[in-house]
């Protein structure tokens, strides 16, 4: 994790508009800011802002990404159904391709992820924020 976050206003999310917050309940982001925004430190490209479900976190871990399980000496309480988080781009493509994809909030999913997932996919996958 980068402490060195960049200005989220000159950030675009897929939409082309000002990147908006993803979740701060629980904290999540690269920079661990609530932002699903990245930099080339960011291996995993941490830029798809997700609603959690709990068939996708038990996907997640039967494929060895455990989401559920408490690391409190990481501050990670572990997380549930209806928490937002952002998830790998790589990892989000992955289980499309399982069909296992949870939903997207498109305006806090950042505009690098588009490198990765076509938009009509992203927007076939769009959470209906309240």
């Amino acid at each position: 994790m980068n402490s060195d976050s960049p200005n989220t206003s000159t950030i675009l999310n897929i939409l082309g508009e000002p990147l908006q917050i993803c979740s701060c309940k629980p904290i999540t982001g690269w920079y661990r800011d609530g932002y699903c925004k990245t930099d080339p430190s960011d291996i995993g490209q941490h830029t798809i802002c997700c609603v959690m479900t709990d068939s996708f976190l038990n996907y997640s871990k039967a494929q060895g990404n455990d989401l559920i399980t408490p690391m409190l000496e990481y501050g990670f309480t572990g997380l549930k159904a209806d928490d937002h988080w952002c998830l790998c781009a790589p990892r989000w493509k992955q289980a499309y391709d399982d069909g296992m994809a949870p939903l997207v909030r498109l305006k806090a999913t950042e505009i690098s992820a588009l490198g990765i997932i076509g938009i009509e996919i992203l927007m076939q996958h769009a959470y209906k924020d309240a």
